[in-house]
């Protein structure tokens, strides 16, 4: 025999446990705060491209081995740019032979530093210090834009860029690698690259 149903009363049925939602766990860390900062994600150091910058650019510091350690190719390719920027403001487009000549030259330095030292070194620290001894060129373009450096006085200059980049390249690898009493030898490569930028700042 069937029972009679129970009359509504109006009222809504109340679970006796209550829902507690989970909480979703954050993929990458406990929280966004944790999160390094973008442009240290991406390898870009501020502090590391000013202080390699005064190294190139302070003729008595004393090199610090370590700045080998740190692959960082941001500032070379600003540089590089900027060496194309200032030799684009003199009249000459010549940013696919700015980086074509880089990047053979790099090739070049890895495989002869490769051979020369015995712990080795990763292509992309010698595209570092390569890079970052190019800002002697750039000095160099922007003085073409002023005055030609096709007389006495631009040749002199245009050796002592030279002069001043092999040094600082050669002086950099050789305190980085232990490669005492090679520094001639690493120069030399050196000064050969760096000829090649400053003929084209001249011509």
């Amino acid at each position: 025999m069937m029972q009679p149903q129970q009359p509504y009363t109006g009222q809504i049925f109340q679970p006796t446990q209550a829902y507690t939602p989970a909480i979703p766990q954050p993929v990458y860390g406990n929280s966004f705060e944790d999160e390094p900062p973008l442009l240290e994600e991406l390898g870009i150091n501020f502090d590391h491209i000013w202080h390699k910058t005064l190294t190139v650019l302070h003729p008595l510091k004393v090199v610090d081995g370590s700045i080998m350690n740190e692959t960082d190719l941001a500032g070379p390719m600003v540089f590089c740019l900027a060496f194309g920027a200032t030799l684009l403001l003199a009249g000459k487009i010549q940013f696919g032979y700015v980086y074509g000549i880089s990047a053979i030259g790099c090739l070049g330095m890895f495989c002869l530093l490769n051979l020369m030292c015995m712990t080795g070194v990763s292509f992309g620290c010698v595209a570092s210090v390569l890079g970052y001894c190019l800002l002697p060129m750039i000095l160099l373009s922007s003085f073409a834009v002023i005055f030609s450096l096709q007389g006495m006085l631009g040749i002199i200059l245009t050796a002592g860029i030279i002069g001043w980049g092999r040094f600082f390249a050669s002086k950099i690898f050789i305190s980085a690698l232990a490669m005492e009493g090679q520094q001639l030898l690493v120069a030399y490569p050196c000064a050969l690259l760096y000829g090649v930028f400053a003929l084209i700042s001249v011509f």
